[in-house]
């Protein structure tokens, strides 16, 4: 006899209950675990396809595809190319309510080619990688959305699950572009997870952020013999750099600024007639990040009124702080707990060894990667799209050790871990994580209630607005 196991749980006695019991509830928690460790090496096969394409961020061809054709295959329906972005998607299995929703990403790093080996080594011709592990995120999102739709369709769970293919989180703030587009509309929660070096839950807000290219425009001439007949273009950004450089410290010492010259003029004899440079501005506080952003435009304004050059920018991307969701959290916590840490061999204790010889700074114990971190709140010096997701819905997020104890991430070392077995196994701690989180609200509507009522206290009457303004997306801000 089927057992039904959303609102009522029919069980083989013919006994009808009002909910599941908690050891019923972690009978189900563990076939679906079994079920996604059954398909361990159909994943890894995923997990090293998509690190082998190393696509960066609206390129991501290949990488969407071989995702969305996954789902497609498990019963999804899959609408691609959505908000604008052709490699962006949204796939969806059930019906009614709950609807979660689960993030994945799957875009790479510029500039971080690297084998799979603990030493650097860069695989000639390819000028990418994997140094933010979004090809095992993506993989293990889908994982999950997989493992929800069978106990859907298996009739123990009732509702919708939704799987969101957002593309370009590196700077291209592809969630943003969801979140506009109204696509989180009528969802009640959201899940998401993110590779690392340490299994955690999220419980710290991630830095809000604006990014734009400056571009300045000048007048070429021979360097040496006409310099007076010409304006340097790289003269405008240098100016604006120094300008920068002086207002650090003016600013909230939270504030992070960085930026890179992605064109300085072509040859030192010819003065360049163009040159570009790409900033970021970060800040805990949104209106910080603008405020800071907006004197940023002033040093250009100015910068280019001292070299006789003209300037325009264009903003790239902009997200939100991270709005963290206790009740979430704390669901997440005990879920990630039950799932456990990543144990490794002892072949794979020697790659982190000599890993770790790498880094810089602390190095932390390998046995880490075995640990869940408590729930307590840490500094936090990154950004995330995801940000905007948690202004319009309930939102949690998990960490996994995809990596060796002490990676940073967007290295190398980063790149190396996340095309071995040790990224595969973080993978299958975060999906089992986020399943487990899901298996509990689409069984007790009370929390779910109970989460967004503290999300509707945390948002207040802030009516949310995307910081990257109307634009649509920056499909070529790779280029």
């Amino acid at each position: 006899m089927k057992q039904v196991f959303f609102s009522m749980l029919l069980f083989s006695t013919g006994t009808l209950l009002a909910q599941p019991n908690a050891k019923q509830v972690e009978v189900l928690k563990s076939e679906s675990a079994k079920s996604i460790q059954a398909q361990y090496e159909e994943y890894k096969k995923m997990i090293l396809t998509i690190w082998d394409y190393a696509e960066v961020g609206f390129k991501e061809t290949k990488s969407s595809t071989l995702l969305q054709n996954k789902l497609k295959e498990n019963g999804f329906s899959v609408e691609s190319g959505v908000a604008g972005m052709p490699t962006a998607f949204v796939a969806t299995y059930g019906s009614g309510k709950p609807v979660i929703g689960i993030l994945a990403e799957f875009d790479a790093l510029p500039g971080l080619s690297q084998d799979n080996s603990p030493t650097r080594n860069p695989i000639a011709g390819k000028g990418a990688g994997h140094g933010c592990g979004h090809h095992i995120f993506g993989v293990g999102s889908v994982a999950s959305g997989i493992a929800i739709k069978k106990l859907i369709e298996e009739g123990k769970i009732k509702g919708t699950v939704k799987v969101y293919g957002s593309p370009a989180e590196e700077g291209g703030g592809g969630k943003v572009y969801l979140v506009r587009a109204g696509l989180f509309n009528n969802v009640d929660a959201v899940l998401h997870w993110h590779p690392g070096d340490e299994n955690s839950v999220a419980y710290t807000s991630a830095l809000a952020y604006k990014s734009a290219k400056f571009r300045f425009y000048g007048i070429s001439a021979h360097a040496a013999g006409a310099p007076d007949r010409g304006r340097s273009a790289l003269d405008g950004v240098e100016a604006m750099d120094n300008m920068v450089n002086m207002m650090r410290e003016h600013v909230p010492q939270e504030t992070r600024i960085h930026y890179v010259i992605t064109n300085g003029g072509k040859a030192p004899n010819v003065i360049p007639d163009f040159a570009e440079v790409f900033y970021y501005v970060r800040n805990p506080e949104r209106s910080q990040v603008v405020s800071i952003f907006d004197r940023v435009v002033n040093t250009a304004k100015g910068a280019a009124l001292g070299t006789d050059t003209k300037m325009d920018f264009e903003v790239i991307d902009g997200t939100h702080d991270l709005l963290i969701n206790n009740t979430l959290a704390k669901l997440a916590q005990t879920n990630l707990e039950k799932v456990g840490g990543v144990q490794y061999t002892a072949a794979e204790i020697e790659f982190a060894k000599q890993l770790q010889t790498s880094f810089m700074g602390r190095v932390p114990s390998i046995d880490s990667a075995a640990y869940v971190k408590p729930l307590r709140a840490e500094k936090n010096m990154g950004s995330t799209d995801v940000g905007d997701v948690s202004y319009v819905v309930p939102t949690v997020g998990v960490s996994a050790a995809t990596w060796v104890p002490g990676t940073p991430a967007h290295s190398w070392q980063a790149v190396a871990c996340g095309g071995t077995d040790i990224g595969v196994k973080g993978m299958m701690v975060a999906s089992k994580t986020l399943v487990y989180t899901a298996i509990d609200l689409f069984l007790n509507p009370d929390l779910i209630t109970k989460a967004t009522e503290e999300f509707k206290k945390s948002v207040g009457d802030y009516q949310y607005k995307a910081l990257l303004g109307d634009r649509a997306p920056a499909l070529n801000y790779r280029e």
